[in-house]
């Protein structure tokens, strides 16, 4: 028996569709998700191996006719997608809905933007339908453990990554007056993406402080970049702990589709819809 939810339609044809393109319960529709897989599996080879020059340059044509072999399927598919569902357009603006159209906008792009089908490698994306293929749904909860205690860390990394881009600034101005143009920091921006570039310990040398006062202050800074790196962590882990603690319900609301809530709850949070 395959799962009904509130997308799927009463019955017919469009039901049908539905119930192969949507649901992996029937073997109809495993097939039709497994089938799916190696396609998105191919198409993103095929849109990396154009990316070489060598293979470019012999089998072009043959990878452009493949790719846009691929995008013709794919639109297709994402068309019927949208006619088996009783809201095409909610089913439109969800977040796999947008994956599968930005998957097949490139190749439309590039006859108008040459190179813009390097981005069909979004469709490595779609390939997440594998949780749903293997009966791993269940791991999606734990995904939605981590969103919550990134959105309940989202105010205190803000605020501290206004400190850090206050520090940026005072220090990248510092530079600009200690060092000057002769050495480097030739304007207060670039000075700036150095101080960036130091208090993240990547250290790329393009800019170096020549003075004993300006190499006095990078390893000041230098210093205080262990330190800067370790505020982020704790904080997303103080709120992971804390998510992981407070179980969720990982169904979807029928009326907005937001999840993440409690076990008991009988209402959606977001909207008062039943659950």
């Amino acid at each position: 028996m395959s799962r009904k939810t509130e997308q799927s339609p009463a019955g017919g044809l469009r039901a049908r569709m539905h119930e192969v393109i949507f649901e992996s319960d029937t073997p109809a529709g495993k097939s039709f998700d497994i089938a799916l897989l190696w396609a998105i599996l191919f198409s993103v080879a095929a849109v990396m191996m154009e990316s070489v020059a060598g293979v470019r340059e012999r089998f072009g044509l043959e990878l452009r006719a493949l790719e846009w072999g691929f995008t013709v399927l794919f639109t297709v598919e994402y068309v019927l997608r949208l006619i088996a569902v009783r809201r095409p357009l909610a089913y439109a603006l969800s977040f796999f809905g947008l994956v599968d159209l930005l998957a097949i906008l490139p190749t439309f792009l590039s006859v108008f933007f040459p190179g813009a089908q390097s981005l069909l490698v979004i469709r490595a994306v779609r390939m997440l339908r594998v949780f749903r293929v293997l009966k791993l749904a269940h791991l999606l909860g734990e995904a939605e453990v981590l969103l919550t205690a990134l959105r309940a860390s989202r105010p205190k990394i803000t605020v501290f990554l206004g400190g850090v881009l206050s520090v940026v600034v005072v220090m990248g101005s510092v530079m600009y007056l200690v060092e000057g143009e002769k050495h480097g920091f030739d304007n207060i921006p670039r000075a700036m993406y150095w101080a960036i570039v130091t208090m993240t310990t990547v250290g790329f040398g393009d800019i170096t402080p020549k003075t004993v006062l300006g190499q006095f202050i990078a390893s000041v800074l230098m210093v205080l970049g262990y330190g800067v790196l370790a505020v982020p962590t704790g904080i997303v882990s103080v709120e992971l702990a804390a998510a992981t603690r407070h179980s969720v319900d990982t169904r979807a609301c029928p009326g907005c589709g937001v999840q993440g809530h409690d076990l008991d709850a009988r209402y959606c949070k977001n909207c008062g819809h039943s659950l």
